[in-house]
């Protein structure tokens, strides 16, 4: 009869602790979090009007707050970074869909990417023409094509055959972007008048960064890369692992910025890579990357990510970088230049 209390007691005991285990991972709840870019440069607050101020803090705040609320109501992260970079894609206040700045020739040429951090399937397009939303594009390449990137004529080929939405060149027309292409134009003259290089002018891109309930990681990133482009130039946003790169337990990228530093870096992906095979925090990473890395080559830009643990990084080079995010705790945070 004693031993028999006394394993009775050991049973009890354990199932007791399993228990306490059982409430204890009941408890831990997967963290869930986003942030969201909208170009970094020369961003200087002299040089902001009140109203146009107002105007970038209150779609940052629209967009990274739908995300959120997407996220709580248990929508992948794919379907969110998806239709936040939608939202900016559709804002004339940014350099992706409309809005977006001109080419050489005067036209608009537009990149996207998509990655899930899940299977690491990605879907990216490039010299896109008449396409709205580039980036719903890009997920279409991952989802129901073999490809990893489709560019130009082809791609809107592709497009058409799933019925993506088209619009003329004239959509994407902005007033201030035409003047800012007749600006590098002429600077382009002057440079060449004195025998000098120029370069063409950059003026960012938008990208989207979540983690959902279940784990996983997406970002996307849509652009129409820089002002007064010339030869069917493309930058580092189509470029995964450069522009675009995400991996469930590690971490997912956007970056911005000027895309030939990013491309030679493989920024996205060197980032991940810190955290895989050096264990560096997400923190420490972006800004090795960012800093000693790209900076000191020369480059300038930004990135925007978030790791498994719903940490989230927005590190940037210039003067400032259009940027805002939601962590798991519900803090909003919407900036504009540096703090």
């Amino acid at each position: 009869m004693k031993h028999f209390i006394i394993i009775f007691s050991v049973f009890s005991l354990i199932a007791c602790q399993d228990k306490k285990a059982e409430m204890v991972h009941a408890e831990v709840k997967q963290p869930i979090a986003i942030v969201i870019h909208g170009g970094a440069g020369t961003i200087l607050k002299e040089n902001m009007t009140d109203s146009l101020e107002q105007a970038y803090l209150s779609i940052l705040d629209q967009a990274v707050s739908k995300g959120y609320q997407m996220l709580e109501n248990e929508k992948s992260s794919l379907d969110v970074v998806e239709e936040v970079v939608k939202i900016l894609e559709d804002s004339p206040l940014f350099n992706a869909g409309k809005g977006a700045v001109f080419t050489n020739d005067g036209k608009h040429e537009l990149d996207a990417a998509i990655m899930d951090g899940s299977n690491q399937k990605a879907g990216a397009v490039a010299g896109l023409t008449r396409i709205k939303n580039p980036i719903s594009l890009a997920r279409l390449v991952m989802e129901k094509s073999e490809h990893v990137m489709m560019i130009g004529q082809g791609a809107e080929i592709f497009a058409e055959a799933h019925g993506i939405e088209f619009v003329n060149q004239d959509y994407f027309y902005t007033k201030e972007r035409f003047e800012g292409l007749k600006k590098a134009q002429e600077e382009d003259r002057i440079m060449l008048d004195h025998h000098k290089k120029s370069k063409d002018e950059k003026f960012g891109t938008v990208g989207c960064v979540a983690l959902d309930k279940n784990g996983t990681i997406a970002a996307a990133t849509s652009t129409g890369g820089m002002t007064n482009k010339k030869f069917g130039r493309v930058g580092d946003v189509p470029i995964i692992g450069a522009g675009t790169y995400a991996k469930n337990k590690v971490c997912g990228v956007s970056a911005t910025g000027w895309g030939e530093f990013f491309i030679r870096n493989v920024v996205a992906y060197d980032i991940a890579a810190q955290i895989m095979y050096q264990s560096k925090s997400l923190q420490e990473a972006a800004k090795h990357t960012i800093f000693e890395k790209v900076g000191k080559m020369g480059g300038d830009g930004g990135i925007i990510a978030i790791d498994d643990q719903g940490n989230i990084a927005m590190v940037f080079n210039t003067a400032g970088m259009y940027r805002a995010s939601i962590n798991n705790d519900k803090k909003k945070y919407i900036g504009i230049y540096k703090d």
